[in-house]
């Protein structure tokens, strides 16, 4: 079963189980981010992990197998059309080039690894509206030969 169709069983089945992403990330014991980026297909899930969630939703075991599969990890074009996407997209556009800048300054020639990444959502309340806080914590990887 390809990844992107896993994918929508799950989401269709945690919302008629009235699911959040929160509970499936808390029975599975790990973030929610990486849980709800796996879920959606971007990453790998173990057996058990996999085994969990689809007992938990009812699924069976093509999704558990889809689940365990090795993503082809990115985005369809289409996807990056929706406007939370594009606007993260836009504002990597916008301060990437600072951010890039500002971690050659503080670390030397080298990158931010989204291999060893952590990712976090947070909710900050503003009298001016709510906030969205998203932290970044990958391990630095320098260029040196």
């Amino acid at each position: 079963m390809p990844k992107a169709h896993a994918a929508d069983l799950v989401n269709a089945a945690r919302i008629r189980a009235g699911l959040t992403w929160a509970d499936l990330a808390g029975a599975l014991g790990a973030a929610p981010v990486w849980t709800t980026a796996a879920l959606l297909g971007q990453h790998p899930m173990t057996a058990a992990q996999a085994g969990v969630v689809v007992e938990m939703l009812g699924l069976g075991d093509d999704v558990a197998e889809s689940l365990q599969q090795q993503p082809n990890r990115g985005s369809d074009p289409a996807v990056m059309n929706d406007p939370t996407i594009y606007r993260l997209m836009e504002a990597m556009s916008v301060y990437g080039p600072a951010l890039k800048a500002l971690i050659h300054e503080e670390f030397g020639d080298g990158i931010m690894s989204a291999i060893n990444f952590k990712v976090n959502l947070d909710r900050r309340a503003d009298p001016d509206g709510d906030r969205v806080v998203i932290t970044m914590d990958g391990k630095f990887l320098d260029y040196r030969w």
